[in-house]
């Protein structure tokens, strides 16, 4: 029945799953006092305003809607009709060295179009594998599973056969797609600051980077108003990766932030950033 459901919505239109996104979006803030109690805290913990506060809760909802409609998106529909990019000869750049690509990405906009687009303009000579943890549920595995088979584009989980197949990518002068504001398991992270708050935080794409040798980039999706498509936007470090864990994934917490806070409006401060991950230690004060 949900695929079903599923199926039928990624056949709307983007403006119509837009606006049913945020009544979506409205709704769970007014049902769970939970999500309303973490967003709250997560985004005063950034100074966001009220204003950009109240548009993130509409903005989230629209990205759970949009989901069908990127995932069973069909080859003759593809995401470059609707994105358009800012920055793509920063990514041109790096792939022309040869030597492997990271693209890190906060829960910022709509990080499935990245990917997406990514593969569209660059998968055939140089394909993206990104990180993922399967869900839970069977049919939404199953659907995930077949949505991100895509040419040029290549998933992999979140094991050590996972990482495994991340730096074969990389040692083949490919690209790796990461979150790395996404709570790891307990002994793949160490605590470092986020918005001033300890946060576990993933040792992952520092290890790759420095393994490997390769180039890392920055890289989010805005949505734009009005069903109008999408913006991939490609940015620089503003540092290079320092040397130990602790302050390798502080800098790339910093650099998270300086993402975030050029759309916060569309970042998902719901999401339990700050969660300690069951057997880690908590963080020392």
């Amino acid at each position: 029945m949900m695929q079903t459901l599923v199926r039928w919505l990624s056949r709307r239109s983007l403006r119509s799953l837009h606006a049913l996104g945020s009544a979506l979006g409205w709704l769970a803030w007014a049902v769970s006092p939970s999500h309303r109690r973490r967003s709250r805290e997560n985004a005063v913990l950034a100074a966001v305003p009220a204003a950009a506060q109240r548009a993130a809760i509409a903005q989230a909802g629209r990205m759970v809607a949009e989901l069908p409609w990127l995932w069973l998106s069909p080859q003759a529909r593809p995401i470059s009709r609707w994105a358009r990019w800012e920055g793509d000869e920063r990514v041109d750049a790096a792939l022309a060295q040869g030597r492997g690509l990271v693209l890190l990405t906060p829960h910022l906009g709509v990080f499935e179009v990245c990917a997406q687009a990514y593969a569209e303009r660059h998968g055939v000579t140089h394909p993206i594998t990104v990180l993922y943890r399967p869900a839970r549920q069977a049919w939404l595995r199953e659907l995930e599973e077949t949505a991100r088979a895509r040419p040029g584009l290549a998933t992999a989980p979140a094991s050590l056969a996972g990482v495994r197949q991340m730096i074969r990518a990389l040692r083949h002068g490919q690209t790796v797609g990461l979150l790395p504001d996404q709570v790891p398991p307990q002994g793949m992270g160490v605590w470092a600051p986020f918005f001033g708050q300890e946060a576990y935080t993933m040792t992952l794409a520092a290890r790759l980077i420095r393994q490997t040798g390769c180039a890392w980039l920055l890289m989010w999706c805005e949505r734009l108003p009005g069903a109008e498509g999408y913006v991939v936007r490609v940015q620089a470090p503003s540092q290079p990766l320092p040397d130990g864990e602790q302050a390798a994934a502080g800098a790339i917490n910093r650099e998270m932030e300086r993402l975030i806070l050029q759309c916060p409006e569309q970042y998902l401060w719901g999401y339990h950033r700050y969660k300690r991950p069951r057997g880690a230690k908590a963080p020392t004060t």
